[in-house]
């Protein structure tokens, strides 16, 4: 159940990028949702491969080469799938980050389980929250 919903999400976040960049087209979707499935794969086995094999220029960077990292992943992706396109380096500079942040703030939301769960905080005696 939470990996149909985390792929949803992640479907979600493509979409929401599609809307927001002029660079990339999703035409419907399952085109969405095959990608999602896509990027998950290549985000489960290549990105390891490739932060470990540039982590000499992503420490110089201080992380920032992890951004053309998940567009290099995006780029990809939109090669594999037919209604998904991504035009540009830009276009999947800010598709990666725009993906990865309402992946990030949706997925914050989401249990193991796949369910919404949230956390009850409470003050203590000493003003700090637990």
């Amino acid at each position: 159940m939470g990996l149909l919903v985390r792929w949803l999400i992640l479907t979600a976040a493509i979409t929401v990028a599609s809307y927001l960049i002029n660079g990339i087209c999703v035409d419907g979707f399952f085109s969405a949702f095959f990608a999602a499935a896509i990027l998950g794969v290549l985000n489960v086995f290549f990105r390891p491969i490739l932060l470990i094999l540039t982590l000499p220029i992503n420490i110089l960077t201080l992380g920032l080469f992890t951004f053309v990292i998940n567009a290099l992943l995006l780029k990809m992706a939109s090669g594999v799938i037919s209604g998904f396109e991504v035009y540009g380096f830009w276009s999947a500079i800010l598709g990666g980050l725009i993906i990865s942040l309402v992946n990030w703030v949706l997925n914050s939301f989401i249990t193991d389980r796949g369910t919404v769960g949230y956390r009850d905080l409470r003050k203590r005696d000493d003003g700090r929250w637990e």
